[in-house]
């Protein structure tokens, strides 16, 4: 997988306001509408991968000779070293064609500066970005661990990954960055959801709306999993990324989540982020010349 606007790969060596005048200019080149083939219905996973035995095996040719038709979703996630090696991360990228994992990837290289919110990219998006290089698929939609436009600059990691790679992609966040609900996000049952707008965090979305409009939707609430009777499980924050619109990301998150809270792709990430760590998956340092 090649980087497309090499300008926008995330430099730790910036300097904080870099950073953030970087973040503007990517928000001002993503695309928050659809710009794709994709629909819920043909990226959708039913069933769940069984992780109690391990990582299910790649195949990248499979047993049904029209699931190369499919589109091929890739989740990403991160895992740090933090007892033998804290200054060092492992990213693993996982392609999804029809319901099978088709290749993994992983790259674990340095954690250059400390975590700041609303500058995540510039802490993983190395290891994200290297471990995406060494994809040999070439993804229809990048699923990341973490916000898109549902960012103070609307510049989450995912929209950073999009506009690098120019590739559609959504983030999916476990908190809420930045941004309002239109709804109370406490205690709902499964399949429910409510737009999140811009705030007065979200610098960048603010600014051209007049005071009596409405602020714009920059993501959604969604309640992918709940237990019946206590309620405990929070909602995800699901966002665009790239060439994806908020209603489309919640659709398409939705449809990937196989009964678990995590859609697919970023929990086979994780899993598979964790076995690099752990030396069971194969990963590179770096991400060779088009990370």
């Amino acid at each position: 997988m090649n980087v497309a606007n090499p300008a926008f790969r995330p430099d730790p060596a910036l300097s904080r306001a870099e950073m953030e005048s970087l973040q503007r200019e990517i928000a001002t080149t993503a695309t928050f509408s659809d710009d794709h083939g994709l629909t819920a219905e043909a990226v959708a996973i039913d069933e769940p991968a069984d992780l109690t035995t391990g990582l299910p095996a790649a195949d990248p040719a499979g047993d049904d000779p029209d699931a190369t038709e499919n589109p091929i979703v890739v989740g990403v996630d991160q895992a740090f070293l933090t007892e033998a090696d804290p200054e060092r991360a492992v990213s693993a990228a996982v392609a999804i064609r029809h319901g099978r994992v088709i290749e993994y990837a992983a790259a674990t290289t340095p954690l250059s500066v400390p975590y700041v919110p609303g500058l995540l990219a510039f802490r993983e998006g190395e290891p994200v970005c290297a471990a995406l290089g060494a994809l040999d698929a070439d993804p229809d939609l990048v699923v990341c661990d973490g916000s898109g436009r549902i960012h103070y600059r609307e510049a989450g990691l995912a929209t950073h990954v999009g506009v690098l790679f120019d590739v559609p992609s959504v983030g999916v966040a476990k908190s809420l960055l930045c941004g309002e609900p239109d709804d109370a996000v406490d205690e709902r049952p499964a399949g429910w959801r409510t737009p999140i707008r811009a705030d007065d965090a979200v610098e960048t979305a603010t600014s051209d709306f007049p005071p009596d409009a409405a602020a714009p939707v920059i993501g959604h609430a969604l309640q992918s999993r709940q237990y019946p009777n206590s309620r405990r499980v929070n909602p995800l924050y699901a966002s665009p990324g790239h060439r994806v619109s908020a209603e489309t990301a919640v659709d398409l998150v939705e449809a990937l989540c196989a009964g678990y809270k995590l859609p697919e792709p970023t929990r086979l990430a994780d899993a598979a982020a964790d076995a690099a760590k752990r030396g069971d998956v194969g990963s590179t340092a770096g991400g060779g010349p088009d990370a």
